[in-house]
């Protein structure tokens, strides 16, 4: 039977890849023949996973390129499909006809909420979890909801690779020794007050009582401490030490320095996390900085092209997380290039149907009050619900153009952009503008 289904999950693949569906209708079909069917495989002892709300895909496709420009064989789902049917497929598919794994390494991006249930059928060596922030609250309700899940998860014998700065999913180690830690040392990008529209980090997780703050590296990420539990931020392993986004450089404890494909503070998390867990399984330091030098982004979620002759750059955010959204925002205000910014909201998920949007209050609009940004057009079928969140941030109405039709907003964005051109929007919308360029 375990032959039949490595079988049939290896041809609904390649059927789905020839007419361009997704991955993880093999795995459904596999878990339905034996739900049990991941504990008869024979599996590496190196697996890796990565879960959190933020970074997943660039993560593990770092540390994928890494261990196979370093001579591994690995298994992925860079296909994304993160929930426990995707990983069965990739899986099955990385199997010979007797149920083994003839791969080095699996690499594994699993959704946080789903991580609970892929782990019941196998063990990862190394556990990353990058950050936990409020993502998809309709779904997945608050983050510390999500922490409880994730700690379900969780046993002593998988090493934890954790964010150290941000206090919620750092919490994982707290009083435990099989875990490693990354972060960033306070920087010319730190600041003493968190000057965002909320802030997560102004209890303690662990006991409650409010937690004191040394820096803030963006919202609720940086240096903190708990006077009643101990709860803090641990001085990590692995630390960038400084960080230079003109110039696109990270330091890594005063001596590794990498090159960022792209120049963003979030970006700098994802090289540390997958600088420390390939290290931990193996790669040398120096190996590690020569191939993060020569790693480009793949994922498309950062894409360059012109339209009308205009320099535009998409910059692909998660819809219902406003963590996402501010990076791109800041990207764009930190390279002080004169600009107009397209913000569409046409659809909120691509699995689910909602119409909330309460989490566009949670976005640092007021960025964009930036004096580079010369014009800012609101498009899609939300766009009136981020035109009142506009009343609220003290830009100029004369800056801001409301286009529900898309079709309209990109005959707008021809006519009247100014200077170098930013899309800001999220994976269920992207292609409606790039098909329309």
């Amino acid at each position: 039977m375990k032959i039949i289904i490595i079988l049939i999950c290896k041809l609904l693949y390649f059927i789905g890849k020839v007419v361009g569906k997704g991955s993880s209708l093999p795995g459904k079909v596999a878990l339905k023949l034996d739900k049990n069917i991941l504990k008869k495989i024979v599996m590496p002892d190196d697996i890796i996973v990565v879960t959190g709300s933020n970074g997943k895909t660039s993560t593990v496709e770092m540390i994928c390129y890494l261990l196979e420009n370093n001579g591994y064989k690995v298994g992925c789902n860079k296909e994304g499909s993160n929930q426990t049917e995707g990983v069965v497929t990739m899986i099955l598919n990385s199997c010979n006809l007797k149920g083994e794994v003839k791969k080095d390494f699996l690499v594994i991006e699993s959704d946080e909420r789903y991580l609970r249930h892929t782990l019941k059928y196998f063990r990862p060596k190394y556990l990353v979890v990058t950050n936990l922030y409020r993502d998809q609250m309709t779904r997945n309700g608050h983050p510390e909801l999500i922490y409880d899940i994730i700690k379900e998860a969780i046993s002593p014998d998988i090493h934890l690779v954790l964010n150290t700065d941000d206090p919620l999913s750092s919490l994982y180690g707290l009083g435990e020794s099989n875990v490693t830690y990354f972060g960033m040392n306070e920087n010319e990008l730190s600041k003493k007050e968190n000057d965002s529209k909320y802030n997560d980090g102004v209890y303690c997780p662990n006991c409650k009582e409010p937690l004191k703050y040394d820096y803030y590296h963006f919202n609720h990420i940086g240096s903190y401490h708990c006077d009643r539990c101990g709860h803090k931020r641990v001085n990590p392993k692995y630390v960038a030490t400084s960080i230079d986004l003109e110039n696109g450089m990270i330091t890594v404890n005063d001596k590794y320095k990498l090159n960022m494909s792209l120049r963003s503070i979030y970006n700098a998390y994802n090289m540390l996390a997958a600088f420390a867990v390939t290290n931990l399984a193996g790669l040398k330091n120096e190996k590690i900085t020569e191939t993060l030098n020569n790693f480009i982004a793949k994922n498309d979620r950062v894409q360059t092209f012109e339209v009308n002759g205009k320099p535009t750059m998409l910059l692909t955010s998660k819809h219902e997380n406003s963590i996402s959204y501010n990076q791109s925002l800041l990207y764009i205000v930190r390279e002080k290039k004169p600009c107009t910014v397209v913000i569409i909201v046409d659809a909120v998920s691509r699995k689910y149907f909602t119409s909330e949007t309460s989490w566009l209050w949670d976005i640092d609009f007021e960025l964009l009050k930036d004096s580079c940004v010369s014009k800012i057009i609101l498009a899609g079928k939300y766009a009136y619900d981020l035109a009142v969140r506009f009343e609220y941030t003290g830009i100029n109405d004369n800056k801001i153009c409301i286009k529900q039709d898309l079709d309209e907003m990109m005959g707008e964005v021809k006519e009247i952009a100014e200077g170098q051109i930013y899309v800001v929007t999220c994976f269920s919308d992207r292609m409606k503008f790039l098909d329309r360029r």
